[in-house]
């Protein structure tokens, strides 16, 4: 790993001494979450603006468990070591912590309690951003910052590779007919 792994958190409580640090420091903590899954510059953007509220960013990663339990079995792409080390190199990115599957619903924001939790409006609805708030001094929702998604991105892909195996079939089958019909025309 980089010299940037002194700002990535395996264990989600270990993220408490340093949340004491900066609070003592009286420093504006924000915390935002997610996948990161195939980083783009949305997710960039993303967290450049989340930034813009404090001082100090906290990005919690869900590990690949967590990712199939919410995307599916084909996710995530880029594994949780990666994720989170591709994480590290934006600027605005201070701490960098791995949420597991399974843990309570909240949990990381129940830890940190940071001054603004920063999410996406498909995260959460009214509701819950009320029920948030109890955890933290301000919930802010983001609009997307990037015009496509990894989830419309990763099916691209998959199409574009469709499309190529398609043609690549299609040639080689009448290349076989072809060949099959100059046989039968020559006995």
């Amino acid at each position: 790993m980089n010299d940037c792994s002194a700002r990535i958190i395996l264990q989600a409580r270990d993220i408490v001494p340093i949340v004491k640090r900066l609070r003592r420091e009286k420093k504006r903590i924000v915390l935002t979450q997610g996948s990161f899954d195939l980083v783009h510059i949305g997710h960039a953007r993303y967290c450049d603006k989340a930034r813009e509220y404090g001082d100090v960013l906290i990005v919690g990663v869900d590990s690949d468990a967590k990712v199939r339990q919410r995307k599916g079995s084909n996710r995530p792409i880029v594994p949780e070591d990666e994720r989170m080390e591709m994480l590290t190199h934006l600027r605005s990115v201070d701490y960098v912590v791995l949420k597991e599957a399974g843990g309570e619903r909240f949990g990381l924001i129940k830890l940190i309690k940071p001054d603004v939790l920063v999410a996406t409006a498909q995260t959460y609805d009214e509701k819950t951003i009320k029920n948030l708030e109890k955890f933290c001094g301000k919930v802010v929702v983001l609009d997307p910052m990037a015009t496509t998604s990894t989830t419309a991105k990763i099916r691209l892909m998959q199409i574009n590779t469709a499309r190529k195996i398609e043609d690549r079939m299609r040639t080689k089958l009448i290349k076989s007919i072809e060949e099959v019909l100059e046989e039968l025309r020559n006995n």
